[in-house]
């Protein structure tokens, strides 16, 4: 087990390569960081930390860099996360705020997160395993005209017009009331089963003309969204190596079920930090992936989160990636 003060030379280590992305050595590390002891005692330190697997010695002469190994130790080891300041915090809040539906506030969360963190962000639609039905509408556009409304408690949007000529007040308004009564509430499962009864308590004269809005409105309770990821900041990849090349990872970008993959072994409620080889999804084994699950109420919906090269800025991106899935969760909760 290393003692603090090679874990303390081991975060320096991280910390100068993450900003300089030059090897360090032992002289720069006693100059930059109070470490209280000589450069031939952190040269000691550093053959300890190399030999251990936590860095490594990319040429002959040069510093060290860190390894996967040493990455993980360092994340494993953060006492604090750097908060994010009232001015990000205010910044967030009002970009996010300004959402019109879901899929707005999808794309503001995709493009918010690729510019605070510089990396590839990633955030996946929500699901609605247990979304409930939220709203339900019936509207006349004109006469023999309505436009049936589903809305999930994700805030996921279902509409469809429906051409009913003749279709009498009297209908749309019992419609719209048992309607809403049958689906408000319940899983979209649930809401389709008890619409099915409630309309056979319908009486008959009433009954058949309401069926083709009951047949819409079970049209869209049926309609699963189609698991989607969206990605934004590819070009903040530019300038970076990877050890298997750029363009397997470029592709497995595109690959929404590769994608889904990524999110689903890392993220949980809390941040989860996947470095190198421990992304076994194809196309990612040479980056880190920073990723956490936003929620709507107490369910978990999906996730999000950002991939970049191992070598990253991980207490401010682990800050970002948490302030944006905690600010996703309020905004569909409160929604």
């Amino acid at each position: 087990m290393l003692d603090d003060r090679k874990l303390e030379v081991l975060r320096a280590i991280v910390t100068d390569y993450v900003a300089s992305r030059e090897p360090v050595g032992s002289k720069a590390l006693v100059e930059r960081h109070r470490l209280g002891v000589s450069p031939a005692t952190v040269r000691n330190d550093m053959a300890v930390l190399e030999e251990e697997g936590y860095i490594a010695q990319p040429h002959t002469s040069a510093g060290r860099i860190p390894t996967d190994k040493g990455y993980r130790l360092f994340v494993d080891r953060l006492a604090t996360i750097k908060p994010l300041s009232p001015a990000e915090r205010k910044a967030i809040d009002a970009f996010m705020a300004g959402a019109l539906d879901l899929d707005d506030l999808v794309a503001r969360t995709v493009r918010l997160l690729a510019q605070l963190t510089h990396q590839v962000a990633v955030v996946q639609y929500p699901t609605a395993g247990r979304a409930v039905i939220a709203h339900a509408e019936l509207v006349q556009l004109v006469p023999g005209r309505l436009l049936v409304i589903v809305v999930s408690s994700t805030g996921r949007v279902d509409q469809k017009v429906i051409e009913l000529p003749g279709f009498s007040q009297d209908a749309l308004c019992a419609a719209t009331a048992r309607l809403r009564e049958a689906v408000v509430g319940r899983t979209a499962a649930e809401a389709a089963s008890r619409l099915s009864h409630t309309l056979e308590e319908i009486e008959p004269g009433l009954r058949q003309e309401i069926t083709p809005v009951f047949a819409v409105a079970l049209e869209l309770l049926g309609a699963e969204p189609v698991a989607q990821v969206l990605v934004a900041g590819v070009p903040n990849l530019a300038g970076h190596s990877f050890a298997s090349g750029l363009r397997p990872l470029l592709e497995a970008l595109e690959e929404q079920v590769v994608l889904l993959r990524l999110l689903d072994e890392a993220a949980t409620d809390e941040v989860t930090v996947r470095i190198g080889a421990e992304n076994t999804a194809e196309g990612f084994q040479s980056t880190s992936l920073v990723a956490a699950g936003y929620s709507v109420g107490q369910d978990r919906a999906a996730s999000l989160g950002v991939v970049g090269p191992t070598r990253m800025d991980y207490p401010s991106t682990i800050a970002s990636v948490r302030a944006v899935a905690r600010y996703v969760s309020r905004i569909l909760s409160e929604g």
